[in-house]
């Protein structure tokens, strides 16, 4: 029994060499590799970029979107602060937002948003240059 296991792993290296003489294993490329790996981050990277374009294309909203609940306006009083007002059914709710922490702090009957022209930019430019024209000649 020994020399028959002895003989078997004797001849072990014989029945290597002879299997890589029958299918030698390909050489694996590194550069092969990594540009195959590139290629794939690539492809995934387009894959969420053209999701968040067709996303935005199409109006795609974070959650659900809701008629109760509108945002009426809002006005930073800090860095990270707000003023916010909400209108809910017949009321407004004027709310305090800060980072962690949403306060209620007044609640107002629903009323009417005063429609007040704004000023376009070109317009009080073209303005405050001949405002400006003018006092120079003055002078």
């Amino acid at each position: 029994m020994k020399r028959f296991v002895a003989s078997i792993v004797s001849s072990l290296p014989v029945l290597a060499q002879a299997a890589d003489a029958v299918s030698p294993t390909p050489a694996v490329s590194a550069a092969g590799s990594l540009l195959q790996v590139f290629i794939g981050l690539v492809a995934v990277l387009l894959l969420i970029a053209a999701t968040a374009w067709v996303a935005k294309r199409f109006g795609v909203t974070r959650g659900g979107a809701s008629n109760v609940l509108q945002v009426i306006s809002s006005a930073s009083v800090g860095a990270r602060e707000r003023v916010v007002v909400v209108e809910v059914g017949e009321s407004w709710l004027v709310v305090g937002v800060a980072p962690g922490s949403v306060n209620a702090l007044m609640t107002l009957p629903r009323g009417e948003i005063p429609s007040t022209p704004v000023p376009s930019l070109n317009t009080s430019f073209a303005a405050g240059l001949q405002h400006l024209i003018e006092k120079r000649r003055g002078k």
